[in-house]
């Protein structure tokens, strides 16, 4: 059998079985071949024909990917966005390439990229789809556009986008791996879990890990154990916009309503609601604002760096100049994540919004 036919096999059989505490661990044997076989559909597309992806360079304060269906309005919303002149077209894939466009809010940089539509299967390379996936792997926040007739795409998308090791809305598992030479696997927690012990090792072994220290912090499941096993995992968050709601009935809308009530509802044609979709992603990138204090001098209030939360002052140093973390000899913070104003704290110290930063260099 092909590995299509492998992975059909496993998911029906997994459908098939109750789940209960006396089918939990060969459920999770049978979920521990699934993530291996969909990495093998995976590596297998990237295999096949030359690029690994579209080049892109990142630009801009954060970078955010629309990804739909191919028509959903993804072009449309960008130009209205940002500007930028992304073909148009009432028929699948007129986008063929990124399309790139910057829009400017709340004095941040957003580089929004329009990319091909997405298809079912594109995890496996369907309709250029591993050169799209490449771009949502690197982007820090996706934007879901969906067909107000066509709702049922999320699902499809979201489904796409898991088989290609992309987490959406998720976090990390807090699980720290450490391969040793021997001593079999020790498995350590601080909370309990709800997975067993037997079961944490029959995955490592799954993955041909016989000897390991395993540190978990968190009451993880199944799934989250093999994404920590797996490393090639990335943790980005999401947002729904759906389009087109000029064109569709009180009912649909209503309907559509029930299925995404938190989505964000716009007509991109129209230039409906479109400022609703600024905030939204402003929102959703998790920026602050620090301001820099030249030593000695008055902090510069009107404009501050716009960054991500969890900023260090090292982020802040490679974010000005190529050479500050290699001078850096001490920063002084004033604001929420200082102990007191003026602190000394170095580059490892995590600064909140609205701080004010002063960076001492070495001349």
């Amino acid at each position: 059998m092909g590995l299509h036919e492998d992975i059909q096999e496993v998911e029906e059989e997994i459908r098939k079985t109750p789940y209960n505490k006396a089918t939990s661990h060969h459920i999770g044997r049978l979920k521990s071949k699934l993530a291996r076989l969909r990495d093998e559909v995976v590596k297998k597309a990237s295999s096949k024909g030359g690029s690994e992806g579209y080049s892109v360079r990142k630009s801009g304060d954060a970078t955010v990917t629309l990804v739909g269906f191919p028509s959903v309005g993804k072009s449309t919303l960008l130009n209205q966005l940002t500007g930028a002149e992304s073909e148009v077209g009432a028929y699948e894939f007129t986008t063929l390439d990124v399309i790139p466009g910057v829009l400017e809010y709340n004095n941040a940089t957003i580089q929004i990229l329009d990319v091909p539509g997405l298809v079912k299967g594109a995890a496996s390379g369907r309709g250029r789809g591993r050169e799209v996936i490449s771009v949502v792997r690197n982007c820090d926040l996706v934007v879901f556009i969906l067909d107000v007739f066509q709702n049922y795409h999320h699902d499809v998308l979201t489904q796409e986008l898991y088989d290609a090791g992309i987490r959406l809305n998720q976090k990390s598992p807090d699980v720290v791996i450490k391969r040793q030479d021997r001593g079999g696997i020790t498995v350590s927690s601080t909370m309990d879990l709800d997975i067993s012990e037997d079961l944490i090792k029959a995955v490592l072994n799954d993955y041909k890990i016989h000897n390991a220290h395993v540190l978990i912090r968190d009451n993880i499941n199944v799934d989250q154990l093999i994404d920590a096993v797996m490393g090639n995992r990335v943790y980005i968050p999401a947002v729904t916009v759906v389009n087109k709601v000029d064109m569709a009935d009180e009912y649909v809308l209503k309907k559509c309503k029930e299925d995404y009530p938190d989505a964000t509802y716009i007509s991109a044609n129209e230039g409906q609601n479109l400022e609703a979709v600024k905030e939204l992603i402003y929102g959703a990138l998790d920026f602050i604002r620090i301001y820099l204090k030249p030593q000695g001098g008055p902090a510069d209030m009107e404009e501050p760096l716009i960054v991500r939360k969890g900023v260090t002052v090292g982020d802040i140093c490679d974010h000005l100049h190529r050479d500050f973390r290699r001078k850096f000899r001490y920063s002084q913070v004033w604001g929420t994540s200082a102990k007191h104003p003026g602190q000394r704290a170095g580059l490892d110290h995590v600064l909140e919004d609205k701080d004010l930063l002063t960076l001492i260099i070495a001349k």
